[in-house]
């Protein structure tokens, strides 16, 4: 792993409100709150809802992992240090399992994708974590919530979160469930590999030109700029539009929506 924090490095099902009781039963629990910059996080401050498949037998290592430094102390980057760790090795394991012919570099390439800030924040918006970090006032008005690397990094805190709660097997199983539909659909042909780079690929294994992309539109403030990009195939016909918060993201995305256009459409 390399020696710069996780939070540089990186770039399950729908979630119902719901919240875990002592004896491990799910309840419902409100939206999360947020706190003036520099305002200290409280011990009976509750999250807002999101679904992890873990009961805390600490609920306070819950708040930390959801709490931003700009919300409080104590914040999640300790948690985070431990979940990076944590989620590795559980992700490495599961590869390792699922893929008993994968050479040695593969396997190390598909963990680094699956790990990277980019897929974690995939994870988190799907698991409702969006709608539950605590940030300060400053990084609400700026779209916190919805950056790829706050949730990336408030994720992998939970991971260390459950861990420092219940040992290594309750972290893998809460691991594995947030990453469910991840693993499931995952392709050793293609993991690690970029929708711009595997779509470049399919049309060069067919001799036809590399796709044009271009920026179509732009909405938001500069702080939270939106982007739009229309991937062009000419030779199929194929226009797809992707959006993302830079151009970089914005293009993969319309990539990967012209893979899916190209698995739709019959050829002959």
């Amino acid at each position: 792993m390399p020696a710069s924090s996780s939070s540089s490095r990186r770039g399950r099902r729908a979630a119902s409100s719901r919240d875990q009781g002592a004896d491990g039963t799910i309840h419902p629990i409100a939206p999360a709150d947020t706190a003036p910059e520099n305002a200290p996080a409280t011990a009976d401050a509750t999250p807002a809802a999101f679904a992890v498949d873990h009961a805390f037998h600490r609920p306070e290592l819950l708040r930390q992992a959801l709490t931003h430094r700009s919300y409080g102390s104590p914040n999640n980057e300790r948690l985070e240090f431990v979940g990076d760790a944590v989620l590795d090795c559980v992700i490495a394991l599961s590869l390792f399992e699922r893929f008993p012919a994968m050479p040695e570099g593969d396997l190390s390439r598909a963990r680094a994708h699956l790990v990277n800030r980019d897929t974690l924040a995939q994870v988190a918006r799907r698991i409702g974590l969006a709608d539950a970090v605590r940030l300060g006032e400053g990084e609400v008005r700026s779209g916190g919530a919805h950056r790829a690397s706050i949730l990336a990094d408030a994720l992998e805190a939970v991971f260390g979160a459950v861990f420092l709660d219940a040992g290594y097997d309750a972290a893998r199983l809460a691991i594995e469930a947030a990453y469910a539909d991840v693993l499931r659909d995952a392709d050793p042909s293609v993991l690690g590999k970029d929708p711009k780079t595997r779509l470049q690929e399919w049309l060069q294994a067919r001799r036809l030109p590399v796709p044009e992309y271009a920026i179509v539109g732009t909405t938001g403030e500069a702080h939270a700029q939106q982007f739009a990009v229309e991937c062009r195939i000419a030779d199929l016909g194929i226009v797809a539009t992707g959006s993302g918060a830079s151009r970089r993201v914005a293009e993969q995305d319309a990539a990967l929506r012209a893979i899916e256009a190209l698995k739709a459409t019959p050829r002959g």
